[in-house]
């Protein structure tokens, strides 16, 4: 690990390569927050797809594998494919689930079709093309970091300038139109930033692959906060360090690709996220739950005794544990469990009392019951 560390500031291929996933990660992590919340999680699938036929057709036209051409042509066909979205929903009875499904298996298909004509040209030129299906984060050269660069530096900035009118129409666009906003205006630009950030990372890790660089950072974030702001940071935060991760992966395990790499590497922390995240953890979820039944069975157990001595001249009178199992289950755990808390003491091996701090608990459960009922 620390020859990968230090491979990654002295060679400049794993250089440009970790500063593009960087690059990546942060655009399409922060941006992605806007996604998930709009749920349109499949949008960025169904523009990383269509964005394919535009990559060729660029080709086919220009003759130039220039980055800035190639993602001009991805862009147009993205929002071209998005365009097409919008239309089917809004002028038909296509539902916006099928005008996605339908987009993404035709602009693939197209897509491949394309590519498999340009591969049997007799120039030989256009060999590589194919490697946007999957991503080929080892051939990023500086020219394609400064396209991503400039790509993600608008795309941060719009997102930045236009926060307020982006967040209101995630959360509520009917309040954003109530209040004049240019709703549809406003959807049509953010929807050109998802295209804007999904374009430039398809040489990275894919047209396959892209749309999880654009969800997995926001599903994440979204386990350890409940404020936007915090969350789109956490997702860029989070998409920087996987796509750096999966550059380090990649250079430790010999012949492992760079784009699966830093999407496994990210689908990571979104399982660390999932389990371990202190507000809607699921571990952190099932041990709350767990102490609140452990706390009911204390209260249930004290409050037992409590009724039993109670019948007795004195509070601190011994019960049978066997009369205590007959009341409460098995309390024999509990009644363990109260010793250690100090509630209650070990007579003998049969019998139980409750200590003072015990008593007075489950006085007040017994007057706190008694006071909300009738």
């Amino acid at each position: 690990m620390m020859d990968a560390i230090s491979t990654l500031f002295s060679d400049y291929t794993v250089r440009t390569v970790a500063l593009g996933a960087t690059l990546l990660g942060i655009t399409a992590g922060a941006l992605g927050c806007f996604a998930m919340l709009r749920r349109q999680s499949l949008l960025g699938d169904a523009i990383s797809h269509a964005a394919l036929p535009g990559i060729a057709i660029a080709f086919l036209i220009t003759g130039s594998k220039s980055p800035l051409v190639l993602v001009l042509g991805a862009g147009l066909a993205g929002w071209f494919g998005t365009f097409l979205i919008t239309g089917l929903t809004r002028r038909t009875r296509i539902t916006h689930d099928t005008a996605l499904a339908m987009l993404l298996s035709v602009f693939f298909g197209f897509g491949l079709m394309l590519l498999t004509f340009i591969q049997r040209r007799p120039d030989a030129n256009q060999a590589g093309l194919d490697s946007f299906l999957f991503g080929q984060a080892a051939a990023l050269m500086q020219r394609d970091i400064q396209v991503m660069f400039g790509i993600g530096c608008v795309v941060l900035f719009l997102m930045t300038l236009f926060w307020k009118e982006f967040k209101l129409i995630s959360f509520d666009a009917e309040a954003a139109h109530t209040l004049g906003l240019p709703v549809r205006a406003l959807d049509h630009l953010l929807t050109a930033l998802f295209v804007s950030a999904i374009v430039i990372g398809l040489q990275t890790v894919g047209v396959v692959l892209m749309s999880a660089m654009i969800i997995a950072p926001a599903a994440a974030a979204r386990q350890w906060t409940d404020r936007l702001w915090v969350m789109m940071g956490l997702a860029a935060f989070f998409g920087a360090v996987s796509g750096v991760g999966g550059v380090l992966s990649s250079g430790l395990v010999p012949h492992l690709p760079t784009g699966p790499a830093i999407v496994l590497f990210i689908s990571a922390i979104v399982v660390f996220s999932l389990l371990f995240a202190p507000n809607r953890g699921l571990a952190f979820r099932m041990m709350r739950q767990w102490r609140s039944g452990q706390e009911f069975r204390v209260d249930a157990v004290l409050v037992d005794m409590y009724r039993l001595a109670s019948q007795h001249e004195t509070v601190d009178h011994p019960h049978s544990e066997q009369v205590l199992n007959a009341m409460s289950g098995n309390a024999r755990r509990t009644l363990h469990l109260l010793e250690t808390l100090g509630l209650a003491q070990r007579i003998d091996d049969e019998h139980w009392a409750l200590t003072e701090s015990g008593t007075e608990r489950a006085r007040g459960l017994v007057e706190k019951r008694w006071g909300e009922g009738p």
